[in-house]
């Protein structure tokens, strides 16, 4: 079966050496910097709320939490992405592993289990996340560390 050639120069490619092209604006980029964090946040504080209750009633303490936990999440993200983008891969990895470990354990926690379970859950969350992370940041390096776009 015959295929056409590419033409040179035709396709808008990104300035990394992935070769796929960018199909989002800087503006959609920066939009999405802020957006991701505040959605994902806000996500999280429900979650939390809804495990707090258990099914009961909605309170105001509950509301408290609710938003407070989606803060805490909000700035804790951006605070581990601007610090992870600077980290070898094994730092790198290790931070994004503790933040999603506390944030499970505490989400976990919520629902009324005891400490160690929390605790043991939150572990073997944060264990996976390195894991996937370490080889993620590994596998998409040179071969004197810098990453690769």
């Amino acid at each position: 079966m015959a295929h056409a050639a590419p033409a040179p120069g035709r396709a808008r490619r990104s300035s990394g050496s992935s070769g796929l092209p960018d199909v989002f604006s800087a503006r959609t980029h920066r939009i999405a910097h802020w957006a991701i964090p505040v959605t994902l946040g806000l996500v999280y504080g429900y979650w939390v709320a809804a495990n707090n209750r258990a099914g009961g009633p909605i309170t105001g303490y509950n509301l408290l939490l609710g938003f407070v936990s989606a803060f805490a999440f909000m700035a804790l993200w951006i605070g581990v992405r601007a610090l992870a983008e600077r980290m070898p891969r094994e730092m790198h990895a290790a931070l994004w592993a503790v933040f999603s470990g506390c944030a499970f354990g505490f989400l976990y926690s919520q629902a009324n289990n005891t400490v160690l379970r929390s605790t043991g859950m939150a572990l073997a969350v944060a264990v996976t996340t390195f894991l996937f992370l370490f080889y993620r940041f590994y596998t998409h390096e040179d071969g004197e560390g810098h990453r690769i776009s």
